[in-house]
């Protein structure tokens, strides 16, 4: 067998073509990433559940020049997205080992692309916290420093890649989730336009959440949006069609763009590493000295209790989860069944009237509605991805007995990243540089509404400027 890295660590579209070419096969490259979930596991605890037979059996199935665009490639699902036949737990001891009967949309259009789904990733209980550390599974942690968080809430997926168990995973985003992971383990995550991706047949919209990947090039980031991007029937609200697909737009020159660096965190309490700050700023030069006009703006953002409205309105979304799992037990949720920031948070929506979420809500939306117009004038915001480095595992992980300060300090971690899921607009995190220790350093991009060509194109240019999926943790 070829060494595993000469296989894992390669991008997805790379391995696609060996699977169809037929010097790789799809049971060769399935097993060598069953493997190596198997040998790293035990340090790094990305998985929730591992399906080796089921994912043997359907790569034995796949056969050199099958046509689907991702054949024969492992991937993982993050463990807050119904599969067929998998455990749906949440990371959390109220769900239990259920198992639904049906996919997600997306898990479909995934399966239709050729993928092979090798197993379920970790997160925090309900997807809460930007640190992946649940009661129920323990700490997932980060390959380029196992004393630290790969981030969250799709932090198990992003350790998976990392550190070589799949080419790529799935994940989702409502308030950072892909992006904080990718910045903390040295990937590519992309959050794209409000309602670009199907969050059926469960839900038929969601204000803040967008599902995606997890991946080591713009071009594989790219290709799978193509693949889950678009309408599915029922949907309430959806994005329309690009004029193009997603990957040929990643290959297109930008042009000159106009480009806005924002440092000031929308969060007062956040402050700003001066190591991120340097990054950021280091990226501004470059984008200048690629053909851009950059200039340092600051947006209307920073808002003294913007954390407590986005929370009257995500926490009510959030609690939905545990009304759900509470029907699937038959009986009313406990403080037994949640980790106490779920608890929290469970008690709060349920105190909280109706009144009170519609305006938190309509809250948000007016402050998204009055950035979306100072922004206009730019074609690209640039900001940090992260306020500081990745958290120690320990830190953050709203177990204790006071979970909002927890909540609170997560926060001040990732202040950059939820206002793009308020405003809608597309975002990604780029792990342009590292850190004297060697840990991954994250920008991030914003784009105007529907415009995920231009992101992915610039994107896509600072990746040939600076390369990064060469580089490799020490695990």
């Amino acid at each position: 067998m070829r060494p595993v890295t000469d296989l894992l660590l390669r991008p997805a579209l790379d391995l696609a073509g060996l699977i169809r070419s037929g010097q790789v096969s799809a049971p060769e490259l399935v097993e060598a990433s069953l493997r190596r979930i198997d040998e790293l596991e035990p340090q790094v605890n990305a998985f929730t559940h591992v399906a080796h037979e089921r994912a043997l059996a359907e790569a034995n199935a796949t056969q050199p020049g099958d046509p689907r665009p991702f054949a024969g490639v492992p991937i993982a699902v993050k463990d807050n997205r119904p599969v067929t036949g998998m455990p749906l737990t949440m990371c959390s001891d109220l769900f239990a080992d259920f198992v639904p009967g049906h996919d997600a949309f997306l898990v479909r259009r995934l399966r239709e692309a050729g993928f092979v789904i090798v197993g379920k990733t970790a997160l925090p209980e309900m997807g809460i916290l930007p640190t992946t550390e649940s009661r129920r599974f323990g700490p997932t942690r980060n390959p380029w420093a196992l004393e630290r968080t790969p981030g969250g809430s799709s932090g198990g997926s992003a350790a998976a890649v990392a550190a070589g168990m799949v080419p790529i995973a799935h994940g989702n985003d409502g308030g950072g989730s892909t992006r904080i992971p990718a910045a903390c383990c040295g990937l590519v995550g992309l959050k794209a336009t409000r309602g670009r991706v199907s969050v059926g047949p469960d839900a038929g919209d969601s204000l803040l959440v967008c599902d995606g990947v997890l991946t080591r090039t713009v071009a594989d980031t790219a290709h799978v949006l193509d693949v889950l991007a678009g309408y599915e029937p029922g949907d309430t609200t959806w994005a329309p069609d690009p004029d193009e697909p997603f990957a040929v737009a990643a290959t297109r020159d930008p042009g000159a763009l106009t480009i806005g660096l924002a440092l000031e965190p929308p969060l007062h309490e956040a402050r700003l590493d001066p190591a991120y700050e340097r990054a950021t700023r280091d990226t501004a030069e470059l984008l200048a000295s690629l053909g851009h006009e950059v200039s340092e703006i600051t947006p209307p953002w920073a808002r003294e209790n913007l954390l407590w409205e986005f929370t009257a309105a995500f926490g009510p979304m959030v609690s939905m989860t545990t009304w759900i799992g509470a029907l699937l037990r038959g009986r009313e949720a406990t403080a037994d069944d949640l980790e106490p920031l779920t608890w929290a948070m469970w008690e709060q929506a349920r105190s909280q009237s109706s009144i009170d979420f519609l305006a938190a809500e309509g809250a948000i939306k007016a402050l998204a509605r009055k950035l979306v117009a100072f922004l206009a004038g730019f074609d690209i915001v640039l900001t940090p991805a992260l306020a500081r480095p990745p958290l120690r595992i320990g830190e953050v992980h709203g177990l204790g007995p006071d979970p909002w300060e927890h909540y609170e300090r997560s926060a001040a971690f990732t202040p950059y990243t939820a206002i793009f899921n308020v405003t809608g607009v597309p975002a990604i995190a780029l792990p342009l540089f590292q850190s004297e220790d060697g840990l991954p350093i994250a920008v991030q991009l914003a784009a105007q509404p529907l415009r995920e060509d231009v992101l992915l194109a610039l994107a896509a240019q600072l990746e040939q400027a600076v390369p990064w999926a060469g580089r490799r943790p020490a695990i």
